[in-house]
């Protein structure tokens, strides 16, 4: 009879997928991301609530996530203590990613401190929103890094911005023979290289395009030597110059990727 029980349940649970819990006051707002997460992460079940007990609907479902947005709040304020407690409770296998208003050190340090395993800033672009939720769905961490560490998250060397532009810029020959091996990029090179623009970590583009880390060093390795760059800043702004006549004249600050 035991058996038959367990059978049961794991047929139950077999009809739905993982579910993905959005906690967020704002109608608008949290009709708007569950939408995005809709289209994004279409192997999720994304279930929208507007507060923490609306979790007690999910008691028999495989809830992987919940996002909590906290705002303004600070992640000592008691409510939103309470509002994880709940979900702790709740959802004990869940991870619990928090959407606030802030980026700064402290907070940060606070969230990550009371277990949470995804500190997502409102100011971040969706697309790198996204790709920080698959990092923690599949077990990773994200956080914002402090400033003086960012270089070193993102795996930049410090390069000379201006000798990079000037080396890949001085030598229109190259700068032609780099334009057609840039036309030789795989369609999975191109991917990667597009998320190598915004300036994401390893992790953040295997969790995103769904690779392991090693095949995203791979191709990070291909795609500089297709641009003859000496690392991963270079081929970025061999990328984005790789028509050296209109590339001359800009500033080079402005080639380099964003880290935000």
């Amino acid at each position: 009879m035991h058996d038959i029980t367990n059978s049961s349940k794991q047929s139950n649970e077999s009809l739905h997928p993982p579910v993905l819990a959005i906690v967020e006051p704002l109608l608008l707002l949290r009709t708007c991301i569950m939408n995005i997460l809709r289209r994004e992460l279409d192997e999720l079940d994304i279930l929208d609530m507007a507060t923490v007990q609306g979790l007690d609907c999910t008691s028999a479902r495989d809830v992987r996530l919940v996002v909590l947005s906290i705002a303004d709040k600070l992640i000592g304020d008691p409510s939103v203590e309470d509002d994880l407690a709940f979900v702790a409770e709740c959802c004990p296998n869940a991870a619990v990613a928090v959407l606030s208003n802030h980026d700064d050190e402290p907070t940060v340090q606070a969230a990550m401190q009371r277990g949470v395993r995804g500190f997502l800033s409102t100011s971040l672009p969706i697309e790198i929103a996204i790709a920080c939720l698959r990092l923690v769905l599949v077990g990773g961490v994200y956080r914002p890094s402090p400033a003086a560490e960012m270089n070193k998250m993102l795996d930049f060397e410090p390069p000379d911005a201006r000798g990079l532009a000037s080396a890949y810029l001085i030598n229109e020959g190259a700068g032609l023979a780099i334009e057609r091996s840039v036309t030789d990029f795989t369609p999975r090179e191109q991917h990667v290289l597009a998320e190598l623009e915004l300036g994401l970590p390893n992790k953040l583009i295997a969790a995103k395009l769904n690779l392991s880390e090693s095949t995203v060093k791979m191709h990070i390795q291909h795609i500089m030597r297709k641009c003859a760059a000496h690392n991963r800043t270079e081929a970025v702004l061999r990328w984005r110059g790789r028509l050296p006549a209109q590339s001359r004249g800009v500033e080079p600050a402005a080639l380099m990727p964003e880290t935000r």
